[in-house]
């Protein structure tokens, strides 16, 4: 990670690090970092959103780049865009975080900003450009929802019969949702879409499923879809449990391998998978490959490749066939696609498959740096060896919040937990 960004761009405390002359910066860098003509400019409805994305318009103006203003979108719509016209995107998002957070999200021509192309941004956030050029043009993306919308006619859907809740998370996909499934499920009812500026991600969306699987209970509905705060993850919900990034992979992938689809009956997942997930994935001919976390890993596997779809667990999911990078409403469409075209429920696309007991604990206030120590890692791996091949431990430093992330996976639920209570205390220990 750089100085600045770190595994998904810039992100931090809006109206500290995450200010006006930061935002500035960033805009003049991006002259530097790709000899740029043109930069597309989206947001989610974070209260700090539109200040960050007009002062980096007015970076970028200044050093003579021409800027296209998309408004509040989803990530996915930005990054699509910027590849379409071939041209540099910024998106300002947090994602699932607070909305006292922010973030910078910047697109080489529809692709993830590399770590050269971020360290010469960072270049300028210290050393700012004293001289101006010509400035550039401003003006509004009038083609960015239509362009975008054309995805959907790639594929065949047919108007879904089942009774849907979407929750949109009071994000940067409320209003694009609602054009999607009205034209698909004309039925279905949207929730978290009242955005405030204030209330994103706040009791709703994929990081408050309780909220959405009650709401499917309490009207008697089939499935509930539900987003982040970029609309770049999806999780699922029928009456009974949620449902992952992961087993929304498998569902539409065993749908592609039936199809001939699946290009060499391989996915791309991570090293958070679970266990049971791998099992079923063997037992119905389908091979994968295992990246460390982050969708910029999966992605490159997929991309290199050109594998049908990929994904994490978090619900980050990429239809490689269809799109490039992870977009939560596409999947949740596709998936309304295979449910209807199979004429089946969720229950029927999983009967292979038995979600191994599965845990994830954040350890808060401590060191990230006791994970390089040579105990630790001996520590974790011993527990590794103890808990045998057919499960999972995982130690890792967020990327993106102030945590150490302990994910435990095993036949034994008991085995979990005390698996996961060792480890915290031992860091815990390490740290005091």
């Amino acid at each position: 990670m750089g100085k600045y960004f770190g595994t998904d761009g810039i992100r931090g405390k809006a109206f500290e690090k995450l200010n006006a002359t930061l935002a500035f910066s960033v805009g003049q860098g991006l002259s530097k970092a790709f000899d740029c003509k043109q930069v597309v400019i989206g947001y989610d409805t974070r209260q700090s959103s539109p200040m960050l994305a007009y002062m980096i318009a007015s970076g970028a103006l200044s050093q003579g780049i021409d800027v296209l203003f998309a408004g509040v979108c989803s990530t996915p719509m930005l990054a699509y865009y910027a590849k379409i016209k071939q041209i540099i995107g910024v998106m300002i998002t947090a994602s699932h975080n607070p909305y006292t957070d922010n973030g910078i999200k910047v697109f080489n021509r529809g692709y993830k900003s590399n770590e050269q192309e971020e360290k010469s941004i960072e270049e300028i956030i210290d050393h700012p450009m004293q001289t101006m050029k010509p400035l550039g043009k401003f003006a509004l993306a009038s083609d960015f929802e239509s362009l975008y919308i054309k995805l959907y006619n790639t594929f065949q859907v047919f108007q879904s019969p089942l009774k849907i809740v979407y929750d949109s998370a009071n994000g940067g996909n409320y209003l694009i949702a609602k054009r999607i499934f009205k034209q698909f499920a004309p039925t279905a009812i949207q929730i978290g879409c009242h955005p405030d500026g204030l209330n994103i991600n706040v009791n709703c969306g994929s990081t408050h499923m309780d909220h959405v699987l009650a709401y499917v209970r309490r009207h008697d509905l089939d499935i509930g879809f539900a987003f982040d705060g970029d609309a770049d993850r999806l999780l699922v919900c029928d009456q009974k449990q949620v449902y992952d990034g992961d087993e929304i992979i498998y569902m539409i992938a065993r749908y592609l391998k039936q199809k001939g689809q699946l290009k060499d009956h391989h996915i791309v997942l991570t090293k958070m998978s679970n266990p049971g997930l791998l099992k079923a994935l063997k037992d119905n001919g389908i091979t994968y490959t295992l990246t460390d976390v982050g969708d910029k890993y999966v992605s490159e596997v997929l991309l290199k490749n050109n594998y049908a779809i990929g994904g994490e667990n978090s619900g980050h999911i990429i239809i490689n066939s269809l799109l490039h990078t992870g977009d939560g409403l596409l999947a949740a469409i596709y998936l309304l696609h295979v449910l209807t075209v199979e004429n089946c429920h969720i229950d029927d696309l999983l009967s292979q498959y038995t979600r191994y007991p599965y845990r994830l604990e954040n350890i808060k206030n401590v060191d990230k740096s006791v994970l390089k120590e040579p105990n630790t890692i001996a520590y974790i791996n011993d527990l590794k060896v103890s808990l045998g091949s057919h499960s999972l431990l995982l130690v890792r430093p967020s990327g993106t919040e102030p945590f150490i992330r302990v994910t435990v996976s095993h036949q034994n639920a008991k085995t979990v937990d005390e698996t996961i209570d060792k480890i915290v205390n031992y860091i815990n220990k390490r740290s005091e």
